[in-house]
């Protein structure tokens, strides 16, 4: 098993021995490098943002079929900690730390002591697998559909054939774990829940309802916005995260799910 510090699946912000570490996962065809520059905006929390393969540094990797491989191989290679850790996920990001905190938990590995999950609803809403798949679209359409849907792409992507190709893979591959995706039902985890939200993008109610999945607290903010709220005024947001980091860091000593 490889160190926290693989470098094949973590990039490390600025070393801050003592402090807790905030594991990062990206929305769907997002890459670590976008999470990696919150480092500086946090001095409270060692950074680490997750890479998966098919994007950056693992251009070349083969990807994941599913959640549970994504889940097993990130289990098998990487050992959140030492000492305190949380996770944030943004959109698919939210959902991949959620399955990695249950599959800790039923590892009887440490947990985080705090889950933040951001643009994504309670799992539970949307469990069934989706009718018409968007990874099945020929690559234009794909990533074409995915703009209109959720934003997030930039235009220097939409405008170039080159950079549309260099992607499409990892938005393809994404989207069929997201898509293929069935929640399945067990014990709401020992681990508080923050959840953000752009005010445009899911009802409170589907955020709300992440309570259904811990037996801790749950604290919902909504900011102004639409899926990508956290890139359009990033200060509050990263102010909110340095916040749920630091609460109850205290008493945020390694936990494993007996």
């Amino acid at each position: 098993m490889s160190t926290a510090a693989s470098p094949r699946w973590l990039f490390a912000g600025e070393p801050r021995p003592g402090a807790p570490r905030l594991y990062c996962f990206a929305h769907g065809g997002g890459s670590a490098t976008e999470y990696l520059r919150w480092a500086r905006d946090m001095p409270g929390a060692e950074l680490h943002a997750v890479q998966l393969p098919g994007r950056g540094s693992r251009y070349n990797e083969p990807m994941f079929p599913s959640m549970d491989a994504l889940v097993a191989a990130f289990l098998d290679e990487v050992s959140p900690g030492p000492g305190p850790f949380a996770f944030f996920g943004h959109s698919l990001g939210s959902l991949i730390a959620y399955e990695i905190t249950r599959a800790l938990r039923d590892a009887g590995r440490p947990l985080p002591y705090r889950l933040v999950l951001s643009g994504y609803p309670a799992p539970h809403h949307r469990h069934e697998r989706v009718a018409d798949p968007l990874h099945h679209l020929p690559d234009d359409e794909l990533i074409d559909r995915v703009a209109r849907l959720h934003g997030g792409i930039p235009q220097e992507v939409l405008d170039s054939k080159e950079l549309r190709e260099l992607v499409v893979g990892a938005l393809r591959d994404d989207y069929r774990v997201l898509e293929t995706y069935a929640w399945r039902q067990a014990e709401p985890l020992p681990v508080p829940i923050t959840v953000f939200g752009g005010s445009a993008d899911h009802a409170r109610a589907e955020l709300d309802a992440w309570q259904q999945h811990t037996t801790a607290d749950v604290t919902v903010r909504q900011f102004p916005g639409g899926h990508f709220y956290l890139r359009e005024d990033p200060d509050p947001v990263l102010r909110e995260l340095a916040e749920a980091v630091a609460r109850s860091t205290s008493s945020a000593a390694p936990r494993t799910a007996r």
